[in-house]
């Protein structure tokens, strides 16, 4: 997306609004600018470990947003900004996504309606934008991406009271947050002492630097045109349920253009024919997402009333098909699951994993539906969405299993039609407990509070290797070198596992513990698993070792100790 130059007697005119068009080609340019800083922003994880994914959460969160306003043509800047906020709600992934999502859609609350956009207007969205931030995250932390975008709207106010020009004013938000950055550092003490500044705050520098790039003329690089990689296995790993005599039928989406739309009586109507119905919208726009054995009747009921828009009606037998064919080889057939909690008690349960082996200890324990997802692979809100929907359930509890998900969960569970709670677990191990702390006689609520009361008494350890040397938590690293995370905390570091290993338990009140189970990764062995086990059994004779198969990427070990 190469821009070219602004014509000079354009760009010393005072820029006084902006349109739709110009709005979403600065959405574009921040796109854009974003993708070219991924890798910077993801290395700014303050632990050295091979998952550090803010930069691309955003950009996927920031692709989701810019889908949205693809076909935006001369909407209003209020109508652009309500897509993108609804695009980026929606593939919003990881908690930087989930407040970035956030700011946008308080940003469009402030000018819903609005053709064209002032400097003013743009001060009080961002103050807004930052309050409707500031409410979605439970325990707001000063030094992160929050931070940043308050001195941001504060720059945006101080500017447009000084000149009614956006561009001066976009070029002091750019200053103020470039400095408002570099002093993150101080205000958060764990990147002093790692060397870094906030990456969501980076993030966020990185999309203003973008929108100000395009008014100036000068180049932001080019928009992929598909960035999010689409992993064929995990998909064959969790197929569709068919719906009817092994059939999978149709994956249905439209948009539905209109007045006084009743969302719920529509998405009503869309479960009582099909499968995995997602409807959202207002009286305006209602977007359509649903699985049926026949196309006709969810379109002929959106034609109904009022005017259909991006309309994908995709045949989903013949996709399973093809990718059964590609990868039949690769993949044994899925094994059948056994009991699912929500046909005893009416309360499902969904769970984000990640690795075939804890895909199969979760199923094991009655999970109702599995969104793969974690370390490197944040699932979006729409996806936690549609797993809620899927599942045919008065009421579900959804697991996280990673503390970079749990916002996510909890905008999908805002956006649900029935009662979802989120059991905030931020471990595998933490979400098998809470599955095993459930109680069939009990009602969700109860069944909440044990499962919240159970991921306490979990200790959770991750072995990974560095990617990079930093010093953190007084722990020196060397890049390459075996490091152990002790509930989040890097605790050790070392040449092998074992060491790590001993150190992370040697920090562990093991009188009070009994078990420690073993998930080894998708990098290790069995046997190197049992040697590993023995080792630390021989270590630690009063603690009893369990070895499980976890299948998981980049961490080598994940283990327990209850």
């Amino acid at each position: 997306m190469t821009r070219q130059a602004i014509p000079e007697q354009v760009r010393e005119a005072p820029l006084e609004h902006v349109d739709g068009r110009l709005l979403k080609a600065l959405f574009e340019a921040a796109g854009a600018w974003l993708e070219q800083h991924v890798h910077a922003i993801n290395a700014l994880n303050v632990f050295p470990v091979p998952d550090g994914d803010t930069g691309t959460n955003m950009m996927l969160t920031m692709r989701s947003a810019l889908k949205a306003i693809a076909d935006a043509g001369d909407s209003g800047a209020g109508e652009v900004l309500a897509r993108v906020a609804h695009g980026a709600l929606m593939g919003a992934r990881g908690n930087s996504g989930v407040i970035l999502s956030q700011l946008l859609r308080g940003l469009a609350d402030s000018v819903q309606g609005k053709e064209r956009i002032t400097a003013r207007d743009l001060a009080e969205g961002f103050r807004v934008a930052v309050d409707s931030a500031y409410k979605a995250v439970m325990k707001p932390v000063e030094g992160t991406i929050l931070t940043v975008a308050r001195e941001v709207a504060r720059a945006a106010q101080q500017a447009a009271g000084r000149d009614p020009d956006v561009m001066a004013q976009l070029a002091h938000m750019v200053e103020v947050a470039r400095e408002a950055l570099q002093r993150t550092p101080e205000q958060l003490p764990v990147l002093k002492e790692a060397g870094v500044v906030d990456s969501g705050a980076k993030g966020l520098v990185v999309i203003l630097e973008g929108m100000l790039r395009h008014l100036r003329g000068e180049e932001v690089g080019t928009l992929a045109a598909d960035v999010a990689h689409v992993d064929v296995e995990a998909l064959l790993d969790a197929p569709p349920e068919p719906l009817a005599d092994g059939r999978y039928g149709y994956d249905i989406q439209f948009l539905i253009r209109g007045e006084n739309l009743d969302v719920g009586a529509i998405r009503e109507y869309m479960n009582s024919i099909g499968d995995c119905a997602l409807v959202i919208g207002d009286s305006h726009l209602v977007k359509v997402h649903v699985h049926c054995l026949n196309p006709g009747p969810a379109l002929e009921y959106g034609a109904n009333l009022g005017m259909l828009d991006d309309i994908v009606v995709e045949n989903m037998d013949l996709q399973y098909e093809a990718f059964r064919s590609q990868h039949q080889a690769a993949h044994p057939p899925v094994v059948e699951k056994g009991f699912r909690m929500e046909e005893i008690t009416g309360v499902g349960t969904v769970a984000v994993v990640l690795g075939d082996g804890f895909r199969q200890v979760f199923e094991s324990l009655g999970v109702s539906a599995i969104v793969t997802g974690g370390q490197t692979m944040n699932p979006s809100t729409q996806e936690i969405l549609e797993a809620i929907q899927a599942v045919q359930a008065e009421a579900v509890i959804v697991l996280p299993n990673n503390k970079n998900i749990v916002l996510a969960a909890r905008q999908a569970a805002e956006l649900a039609d029935r009662p979802v709670y989120v059991v905030p677990t931020t471990s595998l191990p933490q979400g098998i407990a809470a599955l095993m702390a459930f109680n069939f006689s009990a009602d969700v609520e109860a069944n909440v509070k044990s499962m919240t009361r159970a991921i306490e008494h979990v200790i959770s350890g991750e072995v990974t290797q560095a990617v990079r040397a930093t010093h953190l938590d007084g722990v020196e690293v060397r890049q390459g070198d075996i490091i152990g995370l002790l509930d989040g905390r890097l605790v050790a570091a070392g040449s092998d596992h074992l060491a790590v290993i001993r150190d992370m338990l040697a920090r562990v009140d093991l009188g009070r513990h009994e078990l420690c189970t073993l998930y080894y990764g998708a990098d290790v062995s069995a046997a190197e698993a049992e040697a590993l086990a023995q080792a630390l059994r021989d270590a630690f004779p009063s603690l009893e070792f369990e070895v499980v198969e976890g299948g998981q990427p980049h961490y080598h070990y994940i283990f327990s100790v209850e």
